[in-house]
């Protein structure tokens, strides 16, 4: 099995897990067998189909729809059933789906009616018979293409039965600049079919009946292109309630799981332990966060219990014997991984690696023992018959040694990671421009042209009208693939977005994703009077804010994201997110980081972070130290990157605290990896005497001067061509010549200033040269090789500046 395979095969098991989960809690509205439309008599119905409003402008063209109906009527008449919806389900015609005409074609021949205007006829009075909710066909039937996506079905059921209805949905799809013409179409066309189906009107469809046409949809292999203007257009009319989240996706979300369904996901067969577990769960619960208690039903119901029940069958006693004990102990210890194999095809197998966190696996199990050990003293007889010896020792569970191994990992991580850093820095961003490159050549041709933009020469596509909105495709010659040049650019720039974000700002990923426009605040200095600008970190893992300086080039990034997201409003969407580990929706948010995904904007996710971190890799060509495969970067290892360079370039460890949003300045210490060995063990013995001599004097909160002196930094910061970056506590490495200097960031409104001083420095290069003072001239050589970068900067921020706008 190809790891392609693999991966769709888990995405839609994960999909129909929140399928099932949403059609629980959305059940559609069951199909009625009987109401009063059905049971009228031929005479009363043949007169109903061909009044108005089902009556033809044209005379022959009614006098074809009134026979028509006559073969209809005619036709379900000859089989049993009290009402014609019991005689439309004895003809089978549902089970037949699409091939049905082909029964009503065998029908009209052996009645001698092959005409053509008979056959076209007889499928007419079918949609008239439907909309008049004389029969309801199956969601089945009519996702099958049974009428041909017949555009009689929207206009008769918007004509007869709900036209305040269709109108007003008609005018949403109109009004809405996100929702293209098919779209509305479909959405128009899906939403006659659910009421053919279940009949009503449009305000009373339910979510279910929704979920229940896209299954339909899916189980037939039909495209589901524009599922979600469909539901958002139908929530926005208002009929769903304001209970049911906003979009079709906030619907998968299976939500937090009771106790019960957390241990439930493991089948123990021992019911009296996975009661146990369950109650011992629910205790616990007011005390834990969700994630917390996902991760404690994990160790003892799957790492625990499962186990033991898999490989010692029959087991029904906590009070485990010490072989049992121990081979679980040694199960613990490794675990199987699936890997890439290394060969061109692709294949993933299983191997056996050691569980890095062995010990924290065992440590809930002998909590657990504990806990029901004390609480039995209170409860003796809920908890008493459970109490036996704990299998897991106190010395098993401590964890100096594994600390010290891991951080020793983590330091072994950084330090090979950082100096690679400024690579995949250059690498994410020539891939964006790359992508940005050949999208714009591509939009400047016709289909079927050629055309060459960074360094590729691609053809773009000739395409189906009407496909997809927003895709761009070409042609690779050389690869002899399609690409869709969009999408492309889509994945470069946000992948460029994310390392530049992360690496500015070390931020955790969930903070990152929690980023929104309103994340962007000011603080003006009380001395000059000048605007910093700040980022607003929103409550996380340490449930406490904090605000970080954007320096120049964060701005610049944030800049690109705004103006990429901002809609023609001006305003920026709002997006709900999914948190994965608390599995709850947000409140719809100006998020920065958010997509255009098919037909709404969406939330960037963790997994789409990783994955984009991944593809920017492959690009670089960086492999690991240790076992030659592609160099890996997760969102954290640029957390630990940025704690470590920020303190080996002079800043104060406790402000690296406030920095980082850590309560404890061990965690920061512990994040920080340090060069090389000795080091490590001078600096601790170090660090050790001056906290045994001055305890409150190192490990403490700034105090007012120094914060002072912090903030004095940036107040410093302006000269006469721009802003000085260089970091806080560094001297000035050019004497003030800041036309030399990579850390100056130019204003734009210093240009003609720069240019003035550029055309100056070349004069003064004539004068020495002719003058014959080469010393001179080799100076003031590298002086205007300066201005020429920072004229290059002003002009690259202004392109960018009017991109974003």
């Amino acid at each position: 099995m190809t790891a392609a395979t693999q991966v769709m095969e888990a995405v839609s098991n994960k999909q129909a897990t929140r399928r099932q989960a949403a059609h629980k809690r959305f059940p559609p509205r069951p199909v009625a067998t009987d109401w009063p439309a059905t049971r009228q008599s031929r005479e009363h119905v043949l007169v109903q189909l061909t009044s108005p409003p089902y009556v033809l402008k044209k005379p022959n063209s009614q006098q074809i729809r009134r026979g028509g109906v006559d073969l209809l009527l005619e036709l379900l008449a000859g089989h049993e059933g009290g009402t014609w919806q019991e005689r439309w389900q004895a003809m089978e015609a549902g089970a037949a789906g699409a091939s049905w005409r082909q029964l009503s074609t065998s029908w009209l021949s052996s009645r001698g009616r092959l005409a053509g205007w008979q056959r076209t006829a007889l499928t007419g009075a079918v949609v008239v018979a439907v909309c008049a909710d004389i029969v309801r066909p199956s969601l089945s039937w009519l996702v099958a293409g049974a009428l041909a996506r017949n555009s009689a079905l929207v206009s008769n059921l918007a004509r007869s039965r709900d036209p305040e209805g269709f109108g007003q949905l008609g005018a949403l799809c109109r009004d809405d600049p996100d929702v293209s013409k098919a779209a509305g179409s479909l959405t128009l066309y899906r939403s006659s079919l659910i009421l053919a189906a279940k009949g009503g009107t449009l305000a009373e469809i339910a979510v279910g009946d929704v979920l229940e046409l896209l299954d339909a949809e899916a189980a037939d292999h039909r495209g589901t292109t524009s599922t979600a203007v469909f539901f958002r257009m139908l929530h926005k009319m208002g009929i769903f309630g304001e209970h049911v989240p906003g979009t079709l996706l906030q619907l998968a979300g299976t939500g937090q799981q009771s106790p019960e369904q957390l241990i439930d996901r493991y089948h123990l067969v021992c019911g009296p332990v996975r009661d146990l577990l369950v109650d011992y769960l629910r205790e616990r619960q007011p005390a834990l966060d969700y994630t917390s208690l996902k991760s404690l039903a994990y160790y003892l119901g799957k790492l625990f219990w499962q186990d033991l029940e898999r490989h010692h069958a029959g087991i029904v006693s906590l009070d485990l014997p010490a072989e049992v004990a121990d081979a679980w102990k040694r199960r613990l210890r490794t675990m199987r991984k699936t890997v890439a194999s290394p060969s061109a095809t692709g294949e993933r197998a299983e191997v056996v690696v050691p569980r890095v966190n062995y010990r924290e696996c065992l440590t809930p199990v002998r909590a657990f023992y504990l806990d029901l050990a004390h609480w039995a003293v209170e409860d003796p007889g809920r908890w008493g018959p459970f109490v036996t010896r704990c299998p897991v020792g106190e010395e098993e569970i401590n964890r100096r040694k594994d600390v010290r191994q891991r951080k020793a990992r983590m330091d072994a991580r950084t330090r090979e990671r950082l100096p690679v850093l400024p690579t995949l820095v250059r690498a994410v961003d020539d891939r964006r421009q790359a992508a940005q490159a050949l999208l714009e050549a591509a939009c400047r041709v016709k289909p079927g042209e050629a055309f060459t933009a960074a360094g590729q020469s691609l053809v773009r596509s000739v395409v189906p009208h009407g496909s997809a909105a927003g895709k761009v495709w070409a042609d690779d010659p050389t690869a002899g693939k399609r690409r869709d040049l969009a999408l492309e650019e889509d994945l470069a720039f946000w992948a460029w977005a994310a390392v530049e974000v992360l690496r500015a700002t070390g931020v955790r990923v969930e903070e990152l994703l929690e980023l929104s426009h309103h994340s962007l605040v000011q603080y003006r200095l009380p001395t000059t009077g000048e605007l910093v600008p700040l980022l607003q970190i929103v409550p996380s893992k340490t449930d406490a804010e904090r605000l970080l300086v954007v320096s120049p080039e964060l701005a610049e990034v944030l800049s690109a994201i705004i103006g990429r997201i901002r809609q023609r409003s001006g305003a920026v969407p709002l997006v709900a997110r999914y948190d994965r580990h608390e599995c709850v929706w947000s409140v719809p948010a100006p998020l920065l980081f958010q997509r255009w995904n098919g037909a709404e904007h969406r939330a960037v996710t963790e997994d789409g972070i990783r994955r984009s971190l991944i593809a920017a890799l492959g690009h670089t060509g960086l492999v690991d130290s240790v076992d030659g495969s592609l160099l890996r970067y997760t969102p954290h290892d640029f957390r630990r990157m940025f704690i470590t360079d920020a303190i080996m370039n002079g800043l104060p460890p406790h402000i690296a605290q406030v920095i980082a949003g850590h309560r404890d300045i061990k965690v920061t210490m512990g994040y920080k990896a340090v060069y090389p060995e000795e080091a490590i063990q001078a600096h601790i013995a170090f660090l050790a005497r001056r906290r045994a001599l001055r305890p409150s004097d190192e490990y403490r909160v700034p105090t007012d001067e120094e914060w002072q002196e912090f903030l004095g930094h940036f107040e410093r910061r302006k000269v006469s061509i721009g802003t000085c970056a260089r970091a806080f506590s560094t001297p000035c490495i050019h004497e003030h010549a800041c036309v030399r200097c990579s850390m100056l960031w130019p204003d734009p409104a210093q240009k003609p200033r720069l240019a003035e001083i550029r055309d100056n420095l070349v004069a003064r290069i004539a004068e020495a040269e002719r003058e014959g003072w080469p010393g001179e001239a080799e100076g003031l050589q590298i002086s205007l090789a300066g201005a020429e970068q920072k004229l290059a900067q002003v002009e690259r921020r202004s392109r960018i500046t009017v991109m974003a706008h």
